[in-house]
């Protein structure tokens, strides 16, 4: 039985649409991009699906033959066009590679919030004219506590907490050993500031630490008051939490201060209305402070007929906490990163 026209015509279709593929494969610096050649021959609208649409015309048996054809012709188009395509991609990447370009940049750490809030600190003591001055965190009894006016058996022994590496080394409780030191050294005027690690034997919960740290301030001269100090606090107060922050002193007990206060700073959560933070107070306690006690300076050998002066304490992370509103003391020690990069 002879083949109908539209069978022979759809034959001579399938055998020119092969060669045009293969041309335009084939055609060197006038090829055309693969992508282009996939939408012209195997789009929706392409040649491939016109020859699909021919095939309605044709009885059964012609179908099936024509069919079979039309579908190894499209199979081999996609073999061709995906070898194709990955010859291009690789020519692009070569074409675009730069090697005088600078590379990427590795991604680099951050400081540690409390880093940063010790900058702060130092900044706002030296505007103010204190220098700082460091110490061992490893100290000797006589520096942690004797010459702080705090002698063996006294009761302030038991509320530090210590770590004893030996009978008379501790690992300091305070950076009050580094104002020693420093009047040791130095005659007055004295204006110090003391940032540093500190160590006590606290059990770790959401404001606790068995390692913290500290900034502890001493100045000394002629004429130094109590005045003086709330000054000097309330100054820190208003740099750190702005103008409208209010503190307040109550009176306190340190063997290395006579008169001696704890100071607090009013709650920057509530405004001083009284929330969960601050207890209903309206105040959050900050630390200690008071007027040198003299038996301290006989230490140092100052006179203390001739001179006064302040010291005081404040913990870092306290301030961080009220500061960055966090919660739990333990997460700046963690080195959780996805809490660090918040900062």
């Amino acid at each position: 039985m002879a083949n109908s026209p539209s069978f022979e015509k759809l034959q001579n279709e399938i055998t020119a649409l092969e060669g045009a593929f293969k041309d335009a494969l084939d055609g060197g610096s006038n090829a055309e991009p693969c992508e282009s050649l996939r939408i012209r021959f195997l789009g929706r609208k392409g040649s491939v699906s016109g020859l699909f649409k021919q095939l309605g015309a044709l009885t059964e048996t012609e179908r099936k033959t024509a069919g079979l054809q039309i579908n190894a012709l499209k199979e081999s188009i996609q073999s061709a066009l995906a070898g194709c395509g990955s010859s291009e991609n690789a020519g692009v990447v070569e074409r675009t590679f730069d090697p005088t370009l600078p590379g990427d940049m590795p991604p680099i750490g951050r400081y540690h919030p409390l880093t940063m809030l010790l900058r702060e600190i130092k900044s706002c003591f030296r505007r103010m004219g204190f220098s700082v001055a460091d110490g061992p965190e490893v100290e000797t009894e006589y520096y942690n506590f004797e010459a702080l006016n705090i002698p063996k058996g006294h009761p302030a022994r038991e509320m530090q907490d210590t770590f004893f590496i030996s009978d008379d080394i501790v690992l300091r409780t305070h950076t009050s050993p580094v104002q020693i030191r420093t009047m040791e050294t130095q005659k007055p005027p004295v204006r110090i500031i003391a940032p540093g690690r500190c160590y006590r034997k606290d059990t770790p919960d959401a404001t606790h630490s068995p390692v913290f740290h500290q900034v502890e301030g001493l100045c000394v001269d002629e004429g130094i008051t109590f005045a003086d100090l709330k000054g000097v606090i309330l100054n820190f107060a208003r740099y750190m939490f702005g103008s409208d922050v209010k503190i307040r002193f109550r009176p306190s007990f340190f063997p290395f201060t006579e008169p001696s206060a704890e100071y607090d700073f009013s709650c920057r959560f509530c405004s001083g209305k009284g929330c969960s933070v601050c207890k209903g107070t309206g105040w959050v306690e900050i630390s200690g402070a008071g007027m040198v006690n003299p038996k301290v300076f006989d230490y140092v050998g100052y006179d203390s007929e001739k001179y006064t002066g302040y010291a005081f304490g404040m913990g870092v992370e306290r301030i961080a906490m009220l500061l960055y509103e966090v919660h739990d003391i333990r997460l700046f020690f963690e080195n959780d990163a996805r809490f660090l990069h918040q900062f």
